[in-house]
């Protein structure tokens, strides 16, 4: 058995370079959380330009997380519906069924 080693990958972070090493096929998922958390980045930068290091990564962080929480709450609200529908749509062929 031989073990592959992990790539490491050099992402930059407010200017700072982190090697991170990510798993196997997980190299895109990386780069897509930097990119995304960048983004955050530069969008809390435009709202408070007085922030800078760690208080301006720690607000993005928590907007992340916020809006992370947000899309899991409408995500349980969306499963909810769904499975009130599906509820909805059984016991009308149920019904049916039992008319015949």
């Amino acid at each position: 058995m031989t073990l592959r080693a992990q790539p490491i990958n050099v992402v930059s972070i407010l200017g700072n370079d982190y090697s991170i090493k990510a798993p196997e096929g997980q190299e895109a998922t990386l780069a897509q959380a930097v990119q995304m958390l960048n983004t955050a980045l530069a969008q809390t930068k435009r709202q408070y330009p007085t922030l800078i290091g760690d208080k301006l990564l720690v607000l993005a962080a928590l907007n992340l997380c916020s809006r992370q929480i947000e899309l899991q709450d409408e995500h349980r609200k969306t499963l909810e519906r769904t499975q009130a529908q599906i509820d909805a749509t059984v016991d009308a062929i149920v019904r049916t069924m039992a008319e015949q």
